[in-house]
Protein backbone atom coordinates (compact mmCIF):
# COMPACT_ATOMS: atom_id res chain seq x y z
CA UNK A 1 0.00 0.00 0.00
CA UNK A 2 1.09 3.40 -0.74
CA UNK A 3 -0.18 6.88 0.85
CA UNK A 4 0.51 9.69 -1.68
CA UNK A 5 0.38 13.01 -2.08
CA UNK A 6 -2.94 14.38 -3.66
CA UNK A 7 -1.01 15.68 -6.80
CA UNK A 8 -0.07 14.55 -10.18
CA UNK A 9 3.49 14.01 -9.36
CA UNK A 10 2.25 11.30 -7.32
CA UNK A 11 0.69 8.91 -10.97
CA UNK A 12 4.30 8.33 -11.71
CA UNK A 13 5.81 7.22 -8.50
CA UNK A 14 2.86 4.29 -8.52
CA UNK A 15 3.87 3.77 -11.97
CA UNK A 16 7.39 3.22 -11.65
CA UNK A 17 6.47 1.22 -8.03
CA UNK A 18 3.34 -1.02 -9.74
CA UNK A 19 5.75 -1.59 -12.50
CA UNK A 20 8.91 -2.83 -10.00
CA UNK A 21 6.86 -4.92 -7.90
CA UNK A 22 4.92 -7.01 -10.92
CA UNK A 23 8.52 -7.66 -12.58
CA UNK A 24 9.67 -8.92 -9.67
CA UNK A 25 7.12 -11.44 -9.47
CA UNK A 26 8.01 -12.17 -13.26
CA UNK A 27 4.59 -10.69 -14.60
CA UNK A 28 4.93 -10.75 -18.33
CA UNK A 29 5.09 -7.20 -20.09
CA UNK A 30 2.33 -6.56 -21.89
CA UNK A 31 0.54 -7.59 -18.50
CA UNK A 32 2.74 -4.70 -16.40
CA UNK A 33 2.03 -2.58 -19.08
CA UNK A 34 -1.63 -2.68 -18.95
CA UNK A 35 -1.54 -2.61 -15.18
CA UNK A 36 0.64 0.91 -15.44
CA UNK A 37 -2.08 1.96 -18.20
CA UNK A 38 -5.10 1.15 -15.70
CA UNK A 39 -3.47 2.48 -11.94
CA UNK A 40 -2.51 6.16 -14.21
CA UNK A 41 -6.05 6.17 -15.13
CA UNK A 42 -7.86 5.34 -11.95
CA UNK A 43 -5.30 7.83 -9.78
CA UNK A 44 -5.49 10.70 -12.59
CA UNK A 45 -9.13 10.51 -12.33
CA UNK A 46 -9.10 10.49 -8.36
CA UNK A 47 -5.93 13.58 -8.17
CA UNK A 48 -8.66 15.58 -10.78
CA UNK A 49 -11.59 14.63 -9.41
CA UNK A 50 -12.06 13.59 -5.70
CA UNK A 51 -11.31 15.01 -2.48
CA UNK A 52 -7.94 13.79 -0.73
CA UNK A 53 -7.99 11.74 2.19
CA UNK A 54 -7.19 13.09 5.46
CA UNK A 55 -3.20 14.43 5.26
CA UNK A 56 -4.07 15.77 1.84
CA UNK A 57 -3.42 11.64 0.33
CA UNK A 58 -4.45 9.28 -1.53
CA UNK A 59 -4.25 5.62 -1.16
CA UNK A 60 -3.00 3.27 -3.77
CA UNK A 61 -2.50 -0.84 -3.24
CA UNK A 62 -2.57 -4.03 -5.12
CA UNK A 63 -2.78 -7.51 -4.84
CA UNK A 64 -1.73 -10.60 -7.13
CA UNK A 65 -3.73 -13.67 -6.44
CA UNK A 66 -2.81 -16.06 -8.84
CA UNK A 67 -3.64 -14.91 -12.78
CA UNK A 68 -5.27 -12.07 -11.34
CA UNK A 69 -3.90 -8.57 -10.23
CA UNK A 70 -6.20 -6.17 -8.60
CA UNK A 71 -5.93 -2.86 -8.72
CA UNK A 72 -7.46 -0.20 -6.08
CA UNK A 73 -6.89 3.99 -5.35
CA UNK A 74 -8.64 5.66 -2.46
CA UNK A 75 -10.04 9.11 -2.12
CA UNK A 76 -12.03 11.59 0.24
CA UNK A 77 -15.03 10.89 -2.49
CA UNK A 78 -16.38 13.46 -5.13
CA UNK A 79 -19.29 15.08 -5.80
CA UNK A 80 -19.88 12.76 -8.86
CA UNK A 81 -19.47 8.67 -8.74
CA UNK A 82 -16.67 7.42 -11.56
CA UNK A 83 -18.68 6.56 -14.76
CA UNK A 84 -17.10 5.59 -17.97
CA UNK A 85 -18.57 8.51 -21.04
CA UNK A 86 -20.52 6.22 -23.38
CA UNK A 87 -19.09 7.97 -26.62
CA UNK A 88 -16.16 10.69 -25.73
CA UNK A 89 -16.15 12.98 -29.28
CA UNK A 90 -12.68 13.08 -30.87
CA UNK A 91 -12.31 16.69 -29.87
CA UNK A 92 -12.90 15.92 -26.20
CA UNK A 93 -9.96 16.87 -24.04
CA UNK A 94 -10.76 13.71 -21.24
CA UNK A 95 -13.22 11.04 -20.68
CA UNK A 96 -11.55 8.51 -22.25
CA UNK A 97 -10.08 7.09 -18.70
CA UNK A 98 -12.04 5.00 -17.51
CA UNK A 99 -13.32 3.07 -21.04
CA UNK A 100 -9.95 2.15 -21.20
CA UNK A 101 -9.78 0.62 -17.93
CA UNK A 102 -13.32 -1.01 -18.95
CA UNK A 103 -11.25 -2.58 -21.97
CA UNK A 104 -8.22 -3.59 -19.87
CA UNK A 105 -9.71 -4.87 -17.11
CA UNK A 106 -12.12 -8.27 -16.57
CA UNK A 107 -13.85 -5.99 -13.78
CA UNK A 108 -14.27 -2.84 -12.44
CA UNK A 109 -15.86 -1.13 -9.72
CA UNK A 110 -16.29 1.40 -7.14
CA UNK A 111 -16.68 1.25 -3.39
CA UNK A 112 -17.75 3.59 -1.04
CA UNK A 113 -17.57 4.13 2.61
CA UNK A 114 -16.77 6.80 5.58
CA UNK A 115 -13.51 7.31 4.67
CA UNK A 116 -14.18 8.23 0.94
CA UNK A 117 -14.41 5.78 -2.64
CA UNK A 118 -12.18 3.24 -3.92
CA UNK A 119 -12.19 2.37 -7.25
CA UNK A 120 -10.46 -0.94 -8.29
CA UNK A 121 -9.88 -3.08 -11.51
CA UNK A 122 -8.98 -6.55 -11.94
CA UNK A 123 -6.57 -7.26 -14.66
CA UNK A 124 -5.10 -10.82 -15.74
CA UNK A 125 -1.42 -11.33 -14.23
CA UNK A 126 0.26 -14.13 -16.41
CA UNK A 127 3.93 -14.66 -15.35
CA UNK A 128 6.27 -14.05 -18.31
CA UNK A 129 8.80 -17.07 -18.11
CA UNK A 130 5.83 -19.78 -17.76
CA UNK A 131 4.80 -19.88 -21.33
CA UNK A 132 7.97 -19.00 -23.00
CA UNK A 133 9.62 -21.98 -20.64
CA UNK A 134 7.12 -23.92 -21.78
CA UNK A 135 7.22 -23.74 -25.54
CA UNK A 136 10.73 -23.75 -26.11
CA UNK A 137 11.00 -27.53 -24.25
CA UNK A 138 8.54 -28.46 -26.46
CA UNK A 139 10.14 -27.25 -29.50
CA UNK A 140 13.34 -28.56 -28.24
CA UNK A 141 11.75 -31.75 -28.09
CA UNK A 142 10.13 -31.37 -31.38
CA UNK A 143 13.77 -30.75 -33.14
CA UNK A 144 16.79 -31.77 -31.22
CA UNK A 145 19.85 -30.04 -31.90
CA UNK A 146 17.88 -26.77 -33.55
CA UNK A 147 18.85 -23.49 -31.68
CA UNK A 148 15.60 -22.05 -29.96
CA UNK A 149 15.46 -18.06 -30.81
CA UNK A 150 15.02 -16.07 -27.88
CA UNK A 151 12.52 -13.15 -29.67
CA UNK A 152 12.68 -11.30 -25.77
CA UNK A 153 15.53 -8.55 -26.66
Amino acid sequence: MLLLPHQPSSVGVARRQLGTDLRAHGIRESAVADASLVLSELLSNAIRHAHPLPGAQVRVSWTLNGGSLEVMVSDGGGATRPRPVARPTLSSLGGRGLCIVDLLSRNWGVRDDDAGTTVWAVLPASRAHNGTRHLQARLLHRWPGRPVMDRRR
